[in-house]
């Protein structure tokens, strides 16, 4: 829709509303809170649930009571529990979606009344109040300005001045197209807080409406909390796979039951309940619990450790993963505050001597420039605004003052909203400068404006400050002839360089308030540099040392200058000394080159060498745009990426996650909120408990947060990755057993299910699980891949040593002096003491524990298991006392139905068959399968064979070549696209050559 159209509009008539209420609906984010008992039905209707069901009935029906009913009361707990957070989470999103409140609004011919804002459709206008509101819809600004809170969004909670949209009638220009991601800084956006507004005499705020409902931007959030983006985890795949093969494993024993069931003449009920029963026994109910368990004690960790908040705790196990960070820099890697060091005045011929107080400016031009041109407002008495803004205004020492903060100040709403003044002058001095018009900060054009004028001045003054490219290019006069020499001694130092320009103007007031921004921001008078010092956080270079050491890669995401950032990444340690920087940028003409940090070409001996890429923004969209080839080859060897908008960073995260970087983004949430979502693991340094932009949202203000989610990542993943391992390998050993029992038609007690699932499997599995990170990364991440060498190796190591120990078991129990064969004929259904039924048992017991012990190891992604000192005590308890029920069985015969007359010492040989299982199984695993040195060794030749994208990149050997050809391929393209529109824009109109320029600067 086109801005004329949007400014012509007066309202909805009654039959509007209707139909738009039937188009739209009703402005309603509606998140529904369901009835208990229809949670109670879907969550029974899981499939996990409908196992558990029939599980508990057939055990039920074998009369497995004891274990039956013990598993039932822990799945009602749980499902008591998750039912209450359910339910919690609904009404707390509930809470956070409802934006209902009373508005005026312009219906018909009956001017603004007050409705419900669940009545609002698209087209209808409102007025904003005075004293603000929460916005109940997106709505562009038409008249006034606003002061407005996006904290919500974005996690950054300084405020944000909103102008009204440009009215091409009324102004006399070429009709522009609103595009919501263009004219962010005209749209009120739902859910965000409106400070105050101001107005001019006794017009309305007013806007009209373009979104509601889930169509606003909030509601976007609010649905992409609901339905998140599927998570593509290769951990997570190949849990069904294994899942499958239990199953497999399963319908195998379930044959072998059966077969050898009718063989023994059961009837069909008892056939049906044993074979039933080997299935619940391989794919045990209890896995899906028990693989969470690990990302519940990690976000716990993370919060109470970390001040880590995670809303998507399925991300904490990804985060575990990641080999490639990109870090924002100012607020994230640098302090949000910054020091002014120096201003840096000039005359038409050079620059002058910097000056450190503002007493020492001779260009008053200058100071005015710093007072003036900002965007800081008056909260309840208090100064607030952009850092930057904040402190070169009170470097001036200068006052603000404003004006229609109230209705008896109504008057002055004609002249100027805001004035500034000198310290010592009085409100009604001819010193006092108003400011007329504002023209907010973006980062695309890289600038801001405000028109001003004196109180009794006869012109009005265009005041400009910005990046010193933007201002360079903008200026017709005034610039130094070492204007890049001085800018480069101050950014190859680090120090952030503003500059500052103005325009006197030759208009009267309604042509200054008609005038679009292209217009006004042109021919400029060039004042001076300030020079601002943004030193790095304390915990900035530790942590970046500590990533690097992990050999997870790390590159900065920045609007700053490059050769600023530059300085930056090697101060913090993101480049060393050894490499070189290859400065990839675009010319004054707009072409691609490449150059050394001494602004030189680059030789072959610069890639001869180490090096990086230092990129800026829009030669990235470039080559994005022109050449696969070349922009994977920045991604892969850069490292500063410099004067990027949100989009670029965006683009950015993408592109290395489509070469098979697993990517971290840690941003301010101000401009990185695209980025943020986009990254496998988003973390936002914001003082809100949680941040809808990312997964994760530090309150602590420093990256110190991003080494503590990896390192929780992967412990995680650690644990998720062991207790998968177990779960599997005590199935498949329970399953073992059963079918050595079933063999001769015999079986395992209901006392000795429960011990084992209950006192041995369960509680190890949830103490296991409280292994705490460690504190030093490792070098490789962890297996994220279940269907590799060392898992399935491991598992099998396990098979064949349980079957061997099982077997011995079994054979020499039948050499005891007092073995007495077991007779399923003699005995009735459910007794099944007996030699075998106590040898299988008691040698089954060690299996399951020393599987828990070495899959519950600590290095190098958990801390040593001798830290874990609940798991440790709880080993140590159920090792003695299944060594005493096995040895001394008298006091435990009729509770686990063990043979009271087998002889001490084949009892004896049972317990040193479970000893030597515990050594081979751990001398094997941690010696061969998992042995470091091994480990690593596999790890590099992994790496070296790789066939990610990455990979093959870091190992061509031809990126200056190839890098030339493609630049000298986009440059030729841009040149005769450039040469196409000079020819098809000769005979122009003039008026048509601005609309042109007004569209060109809309898409940029």
């Amino acid at each position: 829709m086109y801005a004329s159209i949007l400014h012509s509009l007066a309202g909805t008539t009654s039959e509007q509303h209707k139909i738009r209420t039937i188009l739209y609906g009703d402005n309603i984010i509606g998140v529904p809170i369901t009835p208990l008992f229809k949670l109670f039905i879907k969550e029974v209707l899981t499939p996990f649930y409908i196992f558990q069901v029939f599980s508990f009935s057939l055990w039920y029906a074998d009369g497995y009571t004891y274990y039956a009913s013990c598993i039932v009361f822990l799945s009602v707990v749980s499902m008591a529990v998750s039912l209450y957070q359910t339910r919690k989470n609904q009404r707390n999103l509930c809470n956070t979606a409802m934006t209902s409140t009373v508005i005026p609004a312009h219906r018909g011919t009956d001017g603004f009344h007050e409705i419900n804002s669940a009545d609002l459709v698209p087209g209808d206008v409102i007025e904003i109040p005075r004293q603000g509101c929460m916005m109940p819809c997106d709505a562009v600004l038409l008249t006034g300005s606003a002061i407005v809170n996006e904290s919500m969004l974005t996690g950054e909670s300084i405020p944000v001045t909103k102008t009204p949209l440009p009215n091409p009638t009324s102004l006399g220009h070429a009709d522009l197209e609103y595009d919501l991601s263009q004219h962010a800084r005209h749209t009120l956006f739902c859910g965000t807080k409106v400070i105050q507004t101001r107005f001019y005499e006794s017009h309305r705020v007013k806007a009209v409406v373009v979104r509601t409902g889930f169509a606003t931007l909030k509601g976007e959030l609010i649905r992409s909390i609901l339905y998140p983006k599927p998570v593509n985890f290769k951990f997570n795949r190949h849990t069904y796979g294994y899942i499958g093969v239990l199953g497999c494993i399963a319908l195998i024993g379930f044959i072998y039951a059966v077969f050898r069931m009718v063989e023994f003449g059961y009837d069909t009920g008892r056939i049906v309940r044993r074979a039933l029963d080997l299935v619940t026994i391989t794919v045990p109910p209890a896995l899906p619990a028990a693989m969470t368990i690990g990302l519940v004690y990690a976000q716990l960790r993370l919060r109470k450790k970390s001040n880590v908040y995670c809303i998507s705790p399925q991300s904490i196990n990804i985060a575990g993963s990641i080999n490639c960070c990109v870090f924002d820099k100012t607020g994230t890697l640098t302090e949000d505050g910054l020091d002014l060091m120096e201003v840096v005045p000039s005359n038409p011929t050079r620059f002058e001597s910097p000056v450190a107080e503002p007493e020492e400016v001779a260009s008053r031009d200058l100071i005015l420039a710093m007072a003036a041109c900002h965007s800081l407002i008056r909260i309840d008495g208090q100064l607030t605004g952009d850092p930057l803004d904040l402190k070169l205004f009170e470097w001036t020492k200068w006052q603000l003052e404003e004006s229609g903060t109230s209705e008896e100040e109504n008057r002055f709403d004609t002249f100027a909203p805001t004035t500034v003044r000198p310290p010592t002058s009085s409100p009604t001095s001819p010193e006092n400068y108003g400011i007329m018009r504002q023209f907010p900060f973006s980062s695309k054009l890289q600038r801001m404006s405000v028109v001003s004028r004196g109180l009794n001045a006869k012109h009005f003054v265009l005041f400009t400050k910005g990046s010193p490219e933007i201002i360079r290019s903008l200026c017709k006069e005034g610039i130094p002839a070492d204007f890049l020499q001085v800018q480069d001694t101050y950014t190859k130092r680090g120090l952030r360089v503003i500059a500052m320009a103005y325009r006197k103007l030759s208009m009267n007031y309604l042509k200054v308030q008609r005038a679009t921004r292209e217009e006004l921001e042109w021919e400029l008078t060039f004042l001076g540099l300030v020079v601002l010092e943004n030193r790095l956080k304390p915990q900035t270079k530790p942590v970046i040392e500590t990533l690097l050491k992990a050999n997870i890669r790390c590159s900065m995401a920045t609007g700053d200058n490059l050769l600023t950032a530059l300085s930056v990444a090697r101060e913090c340690g993101l480049m060393t000394p050894k490499e070189q920087g290859v400065l990839i940028d675009t010319d004054t003409s707009g072409m691609l080159q490449m150059t050394t940090e001494n602004n030189e070409p680059v030789s072959d001996g610069v890639f001869a060498s180490p090096f990086r890429f230092v990129v800026t923004g829009r030669a990235l969209e470039l080559i994005f745009k022109n050449s696969e080839v070349a922009f994977h080859q920045v991604c892969v060897r850069g490292t500063v990426f410099a004067r990027m908008s949100p989009d670029q960073k965006q683009i950015l995260v993408e592109g290395l996650q489509h070469l098979g970087y697993f990517v971290g983004m840690c941003g301010d949430g101000a401009n990185d909120c695209g980025a943020l979502k986009a990254a496998h693991m988003g973390i936002s340094l914001s003082e809100a408990e949680a941040s809808v932009a990312s997964s994760f949202t530090s309150k602590t203000p420093d990256i110190s947060a991003v080494p503590a989610v990896i390192r929780e990542g992967r412990a995680a993943l650690a644990t998720s990755f062991g207790v998968f391992k177990y779960m599997a390998a005590y199935s498949v050993t329970q399953h073992v057993s059963v079918l050595f029992l079933y063999w001769i038609g015999s079986g395992l007690g209901d006392f000795q299910f429960l011990y084992i699932d209950l006192a041995l499997i369960t509680a190890l599995v949830f103490l296991a699980a409280r292994a705490e990170a460690c504190r030093k990364l490792s070098r490789y991440p962890p297996p994220s891949s279940l269907i590799s060498v060392r898992p399935i190796m491991s598992l099998v190591v396990q098979l064949v040593l349980m079957i061997a120990g099982l077997t011995a078991a079994y054979l020499i129990s039948k050499s005891d002096p007092n073995f007495e064969q077991y007779d399923h004929e003699e005995k009735e259904e459910g007794d099944y003491a007996g030699f075998e039924n106590t040898a299988v048992f008691s040698c089954s017991l060690y299996m399951y524990i020393t599987q828990a012990i070495i899959y519950s190891k600590g290095k190098p992604y958990r801390k040593r298991m001798y830290t874990n000192v609940l798991f440790l005590l709880y080993t140590f308890v159920v090792v003695a006392f299944s060594t005493l029920i096995i040895l001394y069985p008298e006091p435990f015969n009729d509770f686990f139905e063990l043979e009271p007359d087998s002889d001490f010492w084949y009892r004896l040989i049972y317990v040193d068959i479970g000893v030597l299982y515990f050594f081979l199984s751990w001398l094997i695993e941690d010696g061969i399968i998992e042995n470091t040195c091994w480990r690593q060794r596999f790890a590099h030749r992994k790496t070296q064979r790789s066939v990610k994208p990455y990979r093959r990149i870091e190992r061509a050997a031809n990126t200056k070549q190839s890098l030339t050809d493609a630049f000298n391929e986009i440059n030729q393209t841009l040149q005769s696209e450039s040469n196409g529109v000079s020819e098809s824009a000769v005979d122009v109109d003039e008026e048509f050559e601005q609309s042109d320029e007004n569209d060109e600067m809309s898409r940029l």
